[in-house]
Formats: structure tokens, sequence, C-alpha cells
């Protein structure tokens, strides 16, 4: 029992210091730069108290039963050497995930509420939840098709650069004929398929199934599956708004029609609602979410491989704490981190405060807004380290390297990439430059740098790119990027205010590699 407490106090001190820059990175701004008074402090104060909890429930319960299962059920098909079972257990997984993913949800129905405003799609409220339910399925479809591409490559021991490198140059080809407003949805929705419940899952398996197939590496062919979930969404999405521009999905929009807004998800919760109301209804939203994962995996290990649960009793409490973890986070980040990174982004995108005060906002040039830039880099990296995805592929990457990976040196590596990517985001939107030049030239140095980068990190450096844009940073950053398109003139929010997710996705890419290419050419030396 004290071993318990002292593991569990150990775990909660770690949390604390994971989410310690995020809450600093708000003070700073806030207090000193914005100088605004924070309202509600009480909620700000107990949300962060439930932020710290729910992430140390959740890593507690990774260790315990998502780990061990992913593991135990990739060695399982491995076993019974059955491709097609395997490769079914794959789809069911991405698409179960996907489609019921809440940070998917939000970017669809913004995108649909953001398309009808710009007489894209009908202003309807059937029009706006047709677009939606098409962004989702587009993507869910992808991610279930991307992760049995990732399985079929291990199984095959295919190259993971030749296929992400090929995919990388059909996303330039699809690009030159998709519609200029489904481009940033696009590129976007690569970066929200991969949830904080998914990510532990997929990499277990990943890592499972290469260390049960003799001659395959689990680093080098372990990792990689993530990176498939987060570039084919981008394709099956471009080829959603060409099929769509072309008449195929929607009707032409009759743009007098009158608005009906859809109810968004993340909308203000009633102010009487008890803070242990709260807690129950996320829990249930949290259950509604993983549900599809749950019954995909006993539906497999029952039906399929009907072999025994080994340790059902363990996997049940890992789970659950899982669970536990995830709805005291979010309850925790829908009470602190929300509201206040909203209103910060809305205060640091305001004319007024840019231009000092001064009325002469049409004067502004993309140098005065050097605050939003800084707020961009600091929020992109502080939220990437408190990424609970991220924290889990970090683990199992410093697990299967025999330490040679730290988990430190990866999150910061990942951290430092988005942070980068997020203020160079920040850039295109104050500037106007389409996001297909950042993009591709992006995908061009990764190609360069894959051919020098040592082989072992390819596969987790793809991975990383996936694991940014989780349940922490898109809704601070898709806030970011919409705030700054709506205010500043001549900027389209459908066109400009999309893209810091894509931004946040590839740059890491380019940042884990090159921690690679650096930590091996100090060994040399």
């Amino acid at each position: 029992m004290i071993k318990l407490l002292h593991t569990f106090f150990s775990a909660t001190l770690d949390s604390l210091r994971d989410l310690a820059p995020v809450f600093l990175v708000i003070a700073f701004f806030q207090i000193l730069i914005l100088q605004q008074p924070i309202d509600g402090f009480f909620n700000l104060l107990t949300g962060a108290v439930l932020v710290v909890l729910g992430l140390t429930f959740f890593v507690f319960g990774l260790e315990t039963g998502l780990f061990p299962i992913g593991n135990n059920m990739a060695h399982a098909f491995a076993k019974k050497g059955s491709v097609l079972g395997l490769l079914s257990f794959a789809f069911a997984l991405g698409l179960g995930t996907t489609i019921a993913e809440p940070a998917l949800i939000a970017v669809a129905e913004e995108a649909s509420e953001i398309a009808a405003d710009a007489c894209i799609i009908g202003s309807t409220e059937e029009a706006m939840q047709s677009y939606a339910l098409g962004l989702r399925l587009s993507v869910a479809v992808s991610v279930g098709l991307a992760i049995m591409l990732g399985v079929m490559r291990i199984l095959r021991g295919w190259p993971i650069q030749y296929i992400i490198m090929g995919g990388y140059m059909l996303v330039v080809v699809i690009t030159m004929f998709a519609p200029e407003t489904i481009i940033g949805i696009a590129y976007d929705s690569g970066g929200v398929t991969t949830s904080t419940i998914t990510v532990p899952l997929v990499a277990a398996l990943g890592v499972g199934l290469a260390s049960s197939i003799k001659g395959r590496s689990p680093m080098l062919d372990g990792f990689g599956l993530i990176a498939f979930a987060s570039l084919l969404p981008i394709i099956f999405v471009l080829l959603y708004g060409i099929a769509g521009e072309a008449g195929w999905l929607w009707d032409e929009p009759s743009c007098g029609a009158e608005r009906v807004k859809v109810a968004s998800m993340l909308a203000e919760k009633s102010a009487d609602r008890g803070l242990l109301q709260e807690f129950v209804i996320t829990l249930g939203q949290t259950v509604r979410d993983v549900l599809p994962i749950i019954l995909v995996i006993l539906f497999f290990q029952i039906f399929v491989i009907r072999e025994r649960v080994n340790h059902p009793q363990r996997l049940a409490a890992g789970f659950a704490f899982v669970l536990f973890g995830l709805a005291l986070f979010l309850l925790g980040l829908e009470l602190a981190l929300f509201p206040i990174g909203k209103l910060m982004a809305a205060q640091l995108t305001n004319p007024e405060f840019l231009a000092g005060g001064s009325s002469l906002v049409e004067s502004l040039n993309w140098a005065d807004y050097y605050w939003v830039y800084l707020f961009a880099f600091m929020i992109g990296f502080s939220t990437t380290i408190a990424e609970p995805a991220l924290l889990a592929v970090a683990i199992k990457a410093e697990e299967i390297s025999g330490g040679t990976i730290s988990i430190w040196g990866l999150r910061i590596a990942v951290a430092l990439g988005v942070a980068v990517g997020i203020s160079l985001g920040a850039y295109r939107i104050v500037t106007g430059i389409p996001l297909e030049y950042f993009i591709i030239s992006g995908y061009v140095i990764v190609v360069i740098q894959t051919w020098f980068a040592p082989r072992l990190i390819v596969p987790l450096a793809y991975d990383s790119g996936g694991v940014t844009t989780s349940t922490v940073t898109v809704p601070l950053v898709a806030a970011l990027g919409l705030g700054l398109a709506d205010t500043i003139p001549g900027r389209s929010v459908l066109i400009d205010g999309f893209g810091l997710i894509a931004f946040a996705s590839l740059f890491p890419i380019i940042s884990v590699m090159a921690y690679a290419q650096i930590s091996e050419f100090r060994s040399k030396r």
C-alpha cells in the first residue's frame, strides 16, 4: 500500500512538472503583457488541480491496461498467422476510434459553420450536418485504411520512408486540383485523427507486432502507424473537397437562406451545474468516445483470436484509470485552460492591443504581431510538453530503445518543432501567404532529412507529427488561428483560419530528425 501511494505521489509530481509550463505561459501573458485581471480564479485553480490528477491517473492506466492489451493482441495475431483477421482488426480500430474523436467532431462542425457562412454549402442545419458528417467519414475511413497499410508494412518489412514520400507527392499533386477552401481543413485533418486513447493502443499494436515477427525491429518497424494515420486523411479530405465542388456531394447553396446555427460540441455549459454533475457528464462523454475502442478489442479477442485475456482484472482496472483520468483531465481543461486560452487568443489578436492603443489599426504590418508570434511559440511548446499522447509514445520509445531515446529528449524535440511550426503558421496568416507553399516546402525538407537521418529514428519521427495535436493543443491552436484570420483585414476565416494544426504536425518531424542527427554527430565526435 505504501509503495502504491509512493508511486502515485511520484506520478503526481511528474504531472505537475509537465503541466507547469502551460500555467506559467498563461500567467506571464495575462499578468505582464495583457495586464488583464483573471476572472473566475477559483475555477481556474480547480481546473488546474483536476488536470494534474487526470494526467496522473491517465499515465498509470496506460501502463496498467492499454499497453499490455495492445502487445498481447499483436502477439496473438502473429501466433495465429491470420493476416486477414489482423488487417480487419486494424481497419476496425482506426475507423472506430476516429469517428467519435472529439477533436475531429469539433473541427468538422466548425468547418461546416464557416463553409455555410462563406456560401460553400447551404446554410440549413441539414446541409451543415451533412458536410460535417462527410468530413468525419472521410477521415475515419482513411484512418482505418492507414492503420491497415501500416500493419501490412510491418508484415512485409517495407521501408516506411518510400511510402511516406510517395504520400507526400500525392498530396502535392491533389492540392493542385483541390479548391482553395478545403486545403486548410484537409491539412488540419491529418493532425486531429490521433486521439489520446488511440495513440497508445496503436503504438502498442505496432511495437508488439514488430516484436513478435522474426526479422523485424521494434524501433525500425514498430513505429509508423500513427504517421500513416496522419497522412491519408489529408488525401481523402482533399478528394472530398474536389468531389463536393464538382457537385457530387452537395447541391449549389442558396446564399439568401437564413442561417441556422449547429449546436457546437464545445458550447458553454449551464452555469447552474455543479462540479460533480459536470464530472458525471464528462465521464459519460469519455465513455462514449472510448466505447468503440473497447468493443473492437472485445470482439476480436473473443470471436477472432479466441483466447482468454491475461489478467482481466488488471486490464479492467487499467481502462478504468484511463477513463477516470481522461475525464478529470478534460473537465479541468474546460474549467481552466480552454476559456482563458480562447480569451487570450482574442485579446492578443485584437487590433487595438497590437496597435498599442492607437486608432491607426489599418497601418499594422507583420512585424507588429510580435506578441502573437511569441505567444504561439510559448503556448505551442508548453501544451505539447503536456500532451498525454506524446508522453505515451515517448514512454514506449524509451522502453524499446533501451534508454537510447530519452523521454524528455524526445518530448523537448517535438515541442520545439510544434512551437516553431505554430509561430510560422501565425506569420503565414498575418502575411496571407498561401498555406500550401509552406507545407510543400516542409515536405521537401523532410524528404531531404530522411536520406541523412539515422534509419532507426525515421519511423518515430514520422509518428511524432501525429501525436502533437490532441487534447490540449487543438482547441488553443484552433482558437488562435481562427481569431487571427477573423481580425486581420483581407483574410478569410475559411481559407486562412485553418492550417495551424498542420504546421504543428509537420515541423515536429523535422525537429525530431534534427535531434537524431545532432545526437549522432555528437556521439561520433
